[in-house]
């Protein structure tokens, strides 16, 4: 997204795809990278130490809670999301629900209806607020 510094992420291991005209019910625990372009109605767990990347796409939609390392959201989702690394919300991203991240890049025309959170990158809240900065700083 910022420039030609733009790195392709993937998640070690297998790639499972929800394809466009795929509904699962029901939570998926995964491993890898999984794409979502079509709908889950359950939440979505990275299984624990993993580098695991989901993406949701297209017209790709969750219903429920997304919890992984890394997140690229370029689709809809209805629920919160935790991403311990790194967080792309794309231009078409909308997330009704909050959102956890460690490292969050946001391009303009995504939405999010909920709050933002940073957390450090053991997933736990970030316990203290922004301080003020100085004058004439």
């Amino acid at each position: 997204m910022l420039g030609s510094r733009k790195k392709s992420r993937a998640g070690s291991g297998a790639t499972t795809l929800i394809s466009q005209d795929t509904v699962v019910v029901g939570s998926i625990q995964f491993a890898g990278t999984l794409d979502v372009e079509g709908v889950v109605r359950g939440d979505i767990v990275a299984r624990p130490d993993t580098e695991a990347l989901v993406r949701v796409v297209g017209k790709g939609r969750v219903e429920g809670e997304i919890r992984a390392p890394n997140v690229v959201i370029n689709g809809a989702i209805q629920g919160d999301v935790h991403a311990t690394g790194q967080l792309e919300l794309a231009p078409r991203a909308r997330v009704e629900g909050n959102v956890y991240y460690a490292l969050v890049e946001m391009s303009a025309g995504a939405e999010v209806n909920g709050s933002l959170t940073h957390v450090s990158a053991a997933g736990a809240e970030d316990p203290q607020p922004a301080k003020p900065r100085p004058e004439g700083a």
